[in-house]
């Protein structure tokens, strides 16, 4: 009976029904061709066809709620309403392989200087999209359709059709990936599984749910943290323990670079010639990792300011700037160093204007401590070795020792230089921004390497520690096509996504002679408690989740945010077990032994910054 009623229902409302239809089917395409969200076998693939389903019976039913000529516009404008949430996932998709959420959306101060990028990211040919769109506008004015009256209970039928719909999925779904609904982080599972309308319904959720966490945190909860943290310390090496006390700390953040360029060539010449050198004078760590999530760059700067994860959506630095936090820039001052960051781009941006308060740093040098004209700027701003000859200056005037951060700019999406600046071939692919990056990776080569030789001539080299880093990738999944080509791989599959996720490290001590390279698993959350150590600072009983990366004791692994988990032997990523050696997919049994380390990492870390822990130290 309630079958026949729904039937009756569709029938009537033919308008919201083909509208209900085009939403779904398009949804289904762009999952396909868009997204390109693969499935494994014919369940996954019927989830993928039927999720989209009850999200567009959800939105267009709305329209149930106007009468007349009204509820026909309000068809087309709800329709309009699925294109757009659609699109703006895909552009977003298009550069950092992954969907959109709240948090994210309400990060409006970056958004000017976000619009470049996203340009380069939208093409005419996304206009298909919205086809639906016309289609219904064309029909509404053509064919003027009769204006059916709602009958009484129209609207509780068409929303306990939603409902059952995505019932009865998300039980399949469940069938598929048992607890699925506990994996927040995975957020493409979550698409492929449940829709993404409902996605973000479940999204917003979560989110407000971590917003109760910190009126019911209480100290016993940082006890406890602590207490986790500390029995994973590891002593450092006696050796190297206050190596660098009192010296100059030199942190380079390097935009988007991903270790596959290290020692790699494009027509025979080297991608990276002074890094590469770099190498044989520091310990350079070859399976070092970048961390981060929505955040990126910000993210690598929370990681190693705090030793402690960002969030899985969106960014610590917009929805945290309010906590409480003992930061390595805050440590650092008490033990009389002057600290900075220098960054020719706006102090808003990504809220750095707050959360460098937070994090203790004595001064922030950015755009207006810089003279940016047309000519030395590109891309996102003022060109790397621009910044960094106009950042000797500053240097010379900070009292010794300083602990200064440096954050580079010109290897950015969309990767744009002047043919000038251009000192590699482009590569040949089907990737435009992939062909472009190895020459903006080879420019910030160059600026890093004359910056070193101008430190040397101003005196501030002998007397400094450098550590060298990426902050997060560069070229996301869905330039795989292109990136198999380049490396000479038949395809990129999930185990070589996690080792894409792998970033130049490097410690370099001048005057210091036992180099290495190191081969020891690790991660941004480690560089902190490496620095302190280096500098003779005791950190055994702070909340940190990384380990000293030159300790003989440390456990060679790394977990990243969406949950994978690196170790010597094996790599767990998307629920499936890698030989690391090999890349071959073993029994998901040999990673369990470090899987519950992994979820436990993350679950105290958000512990932390969810309930604001580290307030209850001030208190007591």
């Amino acid at each position: 009976m309630a079958f026949e009623k729904i039937k009756e229902l569709l029938a009537r409302n033919k308008f919201m029904s083909i509208a209900i239809f085009l939403l779904w089917i398009k949804t289904y395409f762009i999952y396909k061709i868009g997204f390109k969200i693969p499935t494994e076998n014919v369940l996954q693939e019927f989830l993928l066809l039927i999720n989209p389903l009850s999200s567009a019976v959800l939105l267009i039913g709305f329209c149930l709620f106007f009468k007349g000529k009204f509820k026909s516009i309000a068809i087309i404008l709800l329709s309009l309403i699925g294109s757009v949430i659609l699109y703006g996932n895909l552009v977003y998709y298009r550069f950092f392989a992954d969907f959109l959420t709240w948090p994210v959306l309400f990060q409006t101060s970056n958004a000017k200087d976000l619009q470049g990028s996203a340009f380069e990211l939208m093409s005419l040919f996304d206009l298909i999209i919205f086809a639906d769109f016309f289609i219904l506008l064309i029909i509404l004015v053509k064919n003027k359709l009769p204006q059916i009256e709602p009958h009484r209970f129209d609207k509780v039928r068409v929303f306990s059709l939603a409902l059952l719909i995505f019932l009865v999925n998300l039980a399949i779904a469940q069938i598929e990936r048992p607890q699925l609904l506990t994996r927040a982080f995975d957020r493409e599972m979550l698409v492929k599984n449940i829709g993404m309308v409902n996605y973000h319904i479940y999204d917003g959720f979560i989110q407000s749910k971590a917003k109760t966490q910190r009126v019911f945190a209480s100290s016993s909860d940082i006890v406890e943290v602590r207490n986790y943290t500390m029995s994973n310390f590891k002593k450092p090496d006696s050796d190297l323990y206050g190596i660098a006390q009192d010296k100059n700390i030199i942190l380079i953040s390097m935009e988007s670079i991903q270790s596959f360029v290290i020692n790699n060539q494009v027509d025979g010449e080297e991608i990276t010639p002074f890094l590469n050198s770099l190498i044989n004078d520091s310990y350079y760590f070859e399976n070092f990792y970048h961390q981060t999530s929505q955040g990126k760059t910000s993210d690598s700067e929370f990681i190693i300011a705090n030793s402690l994860f960002g969030k899985n959506s969106g960014a610590v630095f917009f929805t945290h700037s309010g906590n409480e936090y003992e930061a390595l820039p805050e440590i650092l001052k008490k033990e009389g160093y002057y600290t900075s960051v220098m960054h020719a781009n706006n102090k808003s941006f990504w809220n750095r204007d707050l959360m460098y308060e937070a994090f203790g740093y004595d001064y922030f040098f950015d755009i207006d401590s810089y003279e940016v004209t047309e000519e030395n700027s590109v891309g996102w701003g003022l060109k790397d070795a621009d910044f960094f000859e106009q950042s000797i200056a500053h240097l010379k005037l900070q009292p010794e020792p300083f602990y200064t951060k440096f954050i580079t700019l010109t290897n950015h999406f969309p990767f744009e230089l002047y043919e000038e600046d251009q000192l590699i071939n482009e590569l040949e692919t089907n990737s435009r921004t992939l062909n472009q990056y190895v020459t903006t990776v080879r420019y910030m080569d160059h600026a890093i390497e004359v910056f070193f030789e101008r430190l040397k001539a101003e005196g501030l080299y002998e007397n400094s520690i450098f550590v060298l880093y990426g902050d997060h990738y560069g070229i996301s999944d869905y330039h795989n096509r292109a990136m198999s080509q380049f490396l000479e791989k038949d395809e990129i599959t999930p185990f070589d996504s996690v080792q894409l996720q792998r970033v130049p490290m490097y410690i370099h001590i001048p005057g210091h002679r036992n180099h290495e390279t190191l081969q020891t698993v690790a991660g941004q959350i480690d560089v902190r408690p490496t620095i302190l150590h280096l500098l003779g600072i005791e950190n055994r009983n702070k909340i940190q989740f990384g380990t000293d990366l030159l300790s003989p004791y440390r456990n060679s692994y790394v977990v990243l945010r969406d949950g994978s988990f690196v170790t010597d032997t094996h790599v767990f990523t998307k629920d499936k077990c890698y030989l690391k050696s090999t890349g071959e997919e073993v029994d998901i049994t040999d990673c369990e032994p470090f899987s519950q380390k992994a979820k436990l990492d993350l679950y105290y870390s958000d512990k932390v910054i969810y309930g604001d822990l580290l307030r209850f130290d001030l208190e007591e």
